[in-house]
């Protein structure tokens, strides 16, 4: 009776004292709890009308669509000051039309392609707000042995869906006994990320790798975003990223001089963005799969990179 009234089964479909015909039931499960039969996609809301759940069922489709009324659902508005005291963290119930606690994602994560491969750097602090939550996390997922993606957004909605997306290339391989290209494995991301589209991911990635075109990157957002590019960088410090790499990429770099120009745009990130910090990790993928090349603590290179002064070339 409880699963009748919340879920809308029918009571006769569920009734299973004579084992007998259970195409009613298998009929409600496809409608109303999908999932079971397709991991793919998420818990939907109850499908029938009942009062008490509409709230809960409007902020599913659209998390951002209204401030809650006090006592809806056992909603309790926040004090504008009452999240780690600071005055933005909790948004109050009076007139404002977004989320009651709002957490900016910092991160910084680069990649660019040269002559010698893919080069993939990033930082590894999580925060949320002004809280640090760690300063080790692996924001360069592996996805295969010549794949790697990394995370800025929602820390969740990266790792979750790029493990996705490496079961996904998996299978691609045992079905075409090949690997699959940098391309497609991207645009898988690409269109799961689109069928989610505003419901609330929180995702900036990047894709790397080599395939029979050779080096490959491209970079796919929570909209369903795709794009192919030489260089790029994402997260809260990627301006400061960028400025070092503006100044310092050529395609015809060394090995060693990729990796390095990687490692210092990384740490002239985390010593200006707050939000970024921890352990900077260097990966660099050839026509053999990609390699770990370091994994040093920001603070390491300190005495190294900050004595340095950019060398700006002389205009003509």
């Amino acid at each position: 009776m409880a699963l009748e009234s919340l879920c809308g089964f029918k009571a006769r479909g569920l009734a299973f004292s004579t084992f007998g015909d259970m195409s009613e039931t298998d009929n409600d499960i496809d409608a109303h709890t999908p999932n079971f039969k397709n991991s793919m996609k998420l818990m939907l809301p109850p499908a029938m009308n009942i009062p008490e759940l509409e709230e809960m069922k409007r902020d599913y489709l659209d998390p951002f669509h209204s401030v809650k009324k006090p006592g809806v659902a056992g909603f309790t508005p926040m004090h504008p000051i009452s999240s780690y005291g600071h005055p933005t963290a909790g948004l109050g119930a009076s007139s404002s039309s977004d989320l009651k606690v709002r957490m900016s994602n910092g991160t910084t994560t680069l990649g660019f392609k040269y002559n010698g491969g893919v080069i993939m750097a990033v930082d590894s602090r999580a925060t949320g707000g002004m809280f640090i939550g760690s300063q080790e996390v692996k924001k360069i997922i592996e996805i295969n042995e010549f794949l790697l993606g990394t995370m800025a957004g929602g820390a969740a909605d990266c790792v979750y869906w790029e493990r996705v997306l490496s079961k996904h290339c998996r299978l691609y391989e045992l079905k075409n006994r090949e690997r699959i290209s940098v391309a497609a494995a991207s645009k898988i991301l690409s269109n799961i990320a689109y069928n989610y589209k505003g419901y609330g991911l929180s995702m900036g990635v990047m894709i790397a790798g080599w395939d029979k075109r050779g080096p490959g990157l491209y970079y796919v957002d929570d909209d369903g975003r795709r794009s192919s590019g030489k260089l790029f960088s994402v997260g809260s410090g990627a301006t400061y990223a960028l400025g070092v790499l503006d100044n310092g990429y050529r395609e015809d770099m060394s090995d060693e001089e990729a990796q390095e120009l990687g490692r210092r745009a990384i740490f002239h990130a985390t010593h200006r963005d707050a939000a970024s910090g921890g352990i900077i990790r260097v990966y660099h993928i050839t026509k053999d799969g990609w390699r770990k090349i370091s994994e040093v603590d920001s603070d390491h290179y300190y005495d190294t990179y900050s004595k340095q002064k950019m060398i700006i070339p002389p205009v003509p």
